[in-house]
């Protein structure tokens, strides 16, 4: 896992090779946003006995941090949903994280070649 980025003393990552971590960094968000929406789609079909496309439109609008759009007709509903609500608060932030981090080390790699080099 440490050896995913290059290290302080290192040089800066060469272009292709940086969009290349970029573009896996963004598989592996992208892959997550589907097992989560999966999860709950599945979810919302079960206990909240929607249809498949009212099932997605929830699940999907929980997982943006927008809310739910249908009534929670039973306990062990509202139960998956607030599950699910904290789940998605925890993915949305995972998926950013997972996402962003090669260009936030890229500047703070750079950041600190820059400042070696006045130095």
């Amino acid at each position: 896992m440490f050896e995913f980025y290059e290290r302080r003393t290192e040089p800066l990552l060469p272009a292709r090779k940086f969009y290349s971590r970029l573009a896996r960094s963004v598989g592996w968000g992208l892959a997550l946003i589907s097992v989560s929406l999966a999860v709950g789609v599945a979810g919302y079909h079960a206990f909240c006995h929607l249809g498949w496309t009212d099932a997605f439109v929830n699940a999907a609008m929980i997982l943006s941090g927008m809310g739910p759009i249908a009534e929670l007709p039973t306990r062990s509903a509202k139960i998956f949903a607030g599950c699910y609500a904290i789940y998605s608060g925890i993915a949305l932030i995972s998926t950013t994280a997972v996402i962003f981090a090669p260009i936030v080390h890229r500047l703070m790699h750079r950041f600190h070649l820059e400042g070696a080099n006045r130095d």
